[in-house]
C-alpha cells in the first residue's frame, strides 16, 4: 500500500450545528471510502522533502475558513493549510440544493428522473472536488477521487448541512 495517502481522518465540528441525517450519511460513506482508497501526496517545500505518509487529517472549520491540519501517523506536526470558502460558495449552494432535491427524488419519483437529478448531483461534486484540488496546489496533491470524498466532507462541515 502506497505511503502517499491518508490513514486517519478527523472532523472537528465542534461549535458547529449537527448536520442533516442524510449529510451526516454522506460523511460516513465518504471518510469509509477515503480511507479505503486516496491519494495524498505533500510536496517538497523550500527544498525541503516532507515526511513518508501515511497522514493524520484534521478538517475543521476556525474563522470562518476550511482548516486542513495534517499530521504523522504517530502525531507529529506536519503542516496546517487555511483556505478561503470563497472559491466554493456557489459550487456548495448548488451542491446543497442538488442534494436536497435528490433526497426528496429517491422518495417519489421514478428512476429515470432520479437518474437525472444524480447526474447534475454528481457534476456539481466534480465542480466542488476540482475547486479543492486548484486551491490544495502547491500545498497538496491529490486525485479526483480524494478531491470528491474531501468535498463531500467539507460540505458536512458547513451550518445548514
Amino acid at each position: 500500500m502506497t505511503q502517499a495517502r491518508i490513514c486517519r481522518i478527523e472532523i472537528d465540528d465542534s461549535g458547529l450545528p449537527p448536520p442533516s441525517t442524510e449529510m451526516e450519511q454522506e460523511r460516513k460513506v465518504a471518510i469509509f471510502d477515503l480511507l479505503e482508497d486516496n491519494s495524498f501526496v505533500l510536496p517538497e517545500r523550500d527544498g525541503q522533502t516532507p515526511p513518508d505518509g501515511p497522514y493524520a487529517l484534521a478538517l475543521a472549520v476556525r474563522e470562518g475558513r476550511l482548516v486542513f491540519d495534517l499530521s504523522t501517523e504517530t502525531g507529529a506536526k506536519l503542516a496546517e493549510f487555511h483556505l478561503s470558502f470563497g472559491p466554493f460558495r456557489q459550487t456548495i449552494k448548488d451542491y446543497f440544493q442538488i442534494c436536497a432535491s435528490y433526497f426528496d427524488a429517491v422518495k417519489t419519483l421514478p428512476p429515470a428522473q432520479i437518474e437525472a437529478i444524480d447526474m447534475a448531483r454528481r457534476g456539481i461534486h466534480n465542480e466542488g472536488a476540482r475547486t479543492l484540488q486548484e486551491r490544495l496546489e502547491g500545498k497538496a496533491k491529490i486525485d479526483i477521487d480524494t478531491a470528491r470524498r474531501l468535498f463531500t466532507l467539507i460540505c458536512a462541515l458547513l451550518p445548514g448541512s
